[in-house]
């Protein structure tokens, strides 16, 4: 009989949070600030490569680039620029199992591949998720403060037409510690010209008035589609204890009866109070996302807290990969390694029985974001 580690290793995946791959082949320095959130290069004599994500790259992917396993950085980076982006996403993509990506869209878009050049690159089907906050910043040029949410609410209806779902950095723009309720009109109104004053006389256009901000996710709620929550780690823009998803348990209770799903990406270090909010609330699901691939060999402990108290049904797969195909290649690896590996002590221990270890992999593995998404 095939081992439940064997299985883990095939089942097709449905990554649920992840972005495209780099258009261009990266330089090292470009290399290096991709495989982490960091914003900075390393300090001199250091390299991203001496890190969980690096050593993974080293070990795993390297093969597949006709090298041997744990090689130098320098080495990893020569042949990588011999073989060129397109190639290595030609190699590593289709390993990963991958047989559906949902991506976002709102974040670099013009240098990465898109949802089709990225279901042509990697064998995948893909569906998009809009960006809510990336949405309000295109109408920056042409709306006003009275008809800001107007013309947001007919910019996100016909973005989301096709899309299966939405995405809120709200968590990154102010902090999940917002106020849970529905602005008013007038609220809105006001909030907009301040966001508008604000942007002509910084020539910058950024998302982060904290009633806007609200003013958006209820809208993406109206939609009654999943909205993904960015939560816990992430780049230096956040402020990481005001990440923590408990933070938002007003908005989650607000929220219970509106027919949406509230999908908690990444979650570390938060982890098990992601996971005490998809026990205790019908509509909240998580991931661990980018966590496990800048983890490397420890994240076996994340994806096992995942899996503590959370329904299985509530527990998805993501990557949460952007620009690096090496991402999608360390996500899929460590996560089917660490699921095969717990699932394996249960049935070890006589824990859990061998057809709901199958139907558990398979769920997590796809079939729980497939129903939330309704995507086949």
């Amino acid at each position: 009989m095939t081992s439940i580690q064997e299985l883990a290793a095939a089942v097709p995946l449905v990554d649920h949070h992840c972005h495209g791959v780099l258009r261009d082949t990266p330089d090292r320095a470009t290399f290096e600030i991709l495989a982490t959130e960091s914003d900075w290069p390393e300090p001199p004599g250091m390299t991203i490569f001496d890190s969980p994500f690096g050593v993974l790259v080293r070990a795993e992917c390297a093969p597949w680039l006709g090298l041997e396993r744990h090689v130098t950085p320098d080495a990893y980076m020569d042949r990588r620029g011999e073989v060129g982006q397109a190639e290595v996403c030609a190699r590593l993509l289709p390993a990963t199992g991958i047989a559906t990506l949902v991506i976002d869209t709102g974040f670099k878009g013009s240098t990465i591949l898109t949802p089709d050049e990225m279901a042509t690159a990697s064998g995948a089907s893909a569906f998009e998720i809009v960006r809510l906050e990336q949405v309000a910043e295109s109408i920056a040029a042409t709306t006003s403060a009275s008809g800001f949410a107007a013309d947001f609410g007919q910019e996100l209806g016909a973005r989301g037409a096709s899309a299966v779902g939405f995405k809120s950095i709200i968590a990154y723009r102010f902090g999940l510690d917002f106020n849970p309720a529905r602005p008013t009109p007038v609220e809105v109104e006001r909030a907009a010209g301040e966001w508008l004053d604000a942007g002509a006389r910084t020539g910058r256009v950024r998302m982060d008035h904290p009633v806007l901000l609200r003013h958006l996710l209820w809208a993406a709620v109206d939609h009654r589609k999943p909205i993904q929550f960015h939560v816990g780690y992430g780049d230096s823009d956040i402020v990481l204890h005001r990440c923590d998803p408990t933070q938002m348990t007003g908005f989650i209770k607000a929220t219970v009866d509106t027919g949406i799903r509230i999908m908690l990406l990444h979650c570390y270090p938060f982890i098990r109070e992601a996971g005490f909010l998809a026990q205790v609330y019908p509509h909240v699901f998580l991931d661990t996302g980018a966590a496990v691939n800048y983890t490397g060999s420890s994240s076996i402990e994340l994806v096992r807290q995942s899996m503590e108290m959370a329904p299985f049904g509530k527990v998805l797969f993501s990557s949460d990969a952007f620009g690096l195909p090496e991402l999608y290649f360390g996500g899929t690896f460590l996560w089917r390694r660490a699921v095969g590996r717990i699932l394996g002590e249960w049935l070890d221990d006589d824990g859990l029985g061998r057809d709901d270890a199958e139907r558990y992999l398979r769920m997590m593995a796809g079939d729980n974001a497939r129903r939330v998404y309704g995507i086949d």
